[in-house]
């Protein structure tokens, strides 16, 4: 709504207490007056905006705020959330578009579908806000905040039914995942630094799943651009019926088509090979297939109804990677075994994850902020017996000229068609 339309909806608004004044020669018994005399109008103050310039007219909400925090329920009053783009499944499944049975199937699972881009709509609004709003100078605990912060916000988190899906990512350069800042941990990012942005979203269990790549100097503008093609590229060959080393081949054929020059060397950028998308069931980040990146010869079909994370790393690296550094993510084995525990602190601990993540991955900083104390000896006993297990960052080579890329989409293969929930027009 543009500032002349909003000053006619706001004059609209305005209230006079006395609309009917006093006309010059006549009092309101019909009598002649001593002097004419007007009351003034009383305007009543003009619709308020929300946080971050927000427009409100009669308690609707236009825009979101700026931080976020505003849920993204009041965007949607009618509670539908917009669809993600749709993509048609290849030549021999083109019959499911008209099928009237597939058709029927779609249409029972609206609600389900509905929940998933409820959740991705959320990471789209956050996510909007961090790529402009991050820049050097600011320290890995600043960022992870503003983004699960708004996160919490939209989603109006409230425990198991509704939050974060998972510990903000934002490794750097050569490490290519699952590292996040624990208490105290004072790494500050750089003009020339290659941060991957991963982070979940989840309602009832319905886990969104997405990531992206940030950079400031222009020249590691073909690296994601690499990446980006090749996370495409998986989600245009994954379908019902897919078999998961033809999408990995495929992926894998695009990315090392990319070469990139840093300090006049050139390198192939290539897949991780030992880093993977995955299935997503609720309240099960890694849900049992996973969708590689390089043709591992696995023959196992995608199916009808599964939810996928297609994500892809590439690296000016090895192109491998192992765990290294502090750990920092740790979640709950979705089969762990009833464990008797001899530790006191560990029950009490194990209560606590059970009650605020159930199976959802979390880390250090989220424990701390729920008042939990002196809990590494518990986790550590937790870890041991094999209840929870951790999530190291998983590292490249360490070194000059060694970078990591990332770039993830959630994409839920429907009866009739697939569609990237968490696709945007930034990625």
């Amino acid at each position: 709504m543009s500032p002349a339309e909003l000053e006619k909806q706001t004059e609209k608004l305005e209230i006079d207490d006395d609309e009917q004044e006093i006309v010059e020669g006549q009092t309101a018994d019909g009598a002649a007056p001593a002097a004419k005399k007007k009351k003034p109008k009383k305007k009543k103050k003009k619709a308020p905006l929300a946080p971050g310039n927000s427009l409100v007219i009669q308690g609707q909400v236009q825009h979101q705020a700026e931080p976020p925090t505003i849920p993204v329920a009041r965007l949607f009053p009618e509670g539908i959330y917009p669809e993600g783009e749709i993509q048609n499944y290849k030549e021999d499944n083109m019959w499911r578009v008209t099928d009237e049975e597939k058709r029927y199937l779609e249409r029972q699972e609206h609600d389900n579908y509905n929940e998933a881009r409820k959740c991705a709509e959320i990471h789209r609004q956050v996510r909007k806000y961090a790529q402009k709003t991050i820049k050097p100078g600011m320290t890995m605990i600043e960022i992870c905040d503003l983004i699960e912060n708004g996160t919490r916000n939209l989603i109006e988190a409230n425990g198991l039914s509704a939050g974060i899906g998972f510990p903000t990512g934002c490794s750097l350069n050569h490490v290519a995942a699952h590292y996040t800042p624990n208490a105290g941990d004072p790494t500050v990012l750089q003009y020339d630094d290659v941060m991957k942005i991963d982070f979940g979203t989840q309602i009832n269990g319905r886990i969104i799943d997405c990531a992206f790549t940030m950079t400031f100097n222009p020249r590691y503008d073909p690296l994601k651009e690499a990446v980006k093609d090749a996370t495409n590229t998986g989600i245009r060959e994954a379908g019902i019926d897919a078999r998961l080393c033809e999408i990995g081949a495929a992926i894998q054929e695009t990315m090392e088509s990319y070469e990139v020059e840093l300090d006049g060397k050139t390198y192939q950028v290539k897949p991780i090979r030992n880093l993977n998308g995955h299935s997503i069931e609720r309240y099960q980040i890694h849900a049992g297939k996973s969708v590689p990146i390089v043709d591992n010869g696995d023959q196992t079909k995608m199916e009808e109804g599964e939810y996928f994370a297609i994500e892809t790393f590439g690296s000016t690296g090895n192109g491998y990677v192992v765990e290294d550094m502090e750990c920092s993510h740790y979640m709950k084995d979705f089969h762990a075994p009833h464990v008797p525990l001899k530790l006191a602190r560990s029950k009490q601990l194990l209560n606590t994850i059970n009650k605020e993540f159930g199976t959802l991955a979390f880390c250090r900083r989220y424990l701390d902020r729920l008042g939990e104390q002196r809990y590494l000896m518990a986790l550590k006993n937790l870890v041991d017996v094999g209840i929870v297990n951790p999530y190291p960052p998983l590292v490249d080579t360490k070194g000059k000229g060694c970078y990591t890329a990332q770039y993830e989409h959630t994409i839920v293969l429907k009866p009739t068609c697939k569609e990237v929930l968490t696709r945007g027009d930034d990625y």
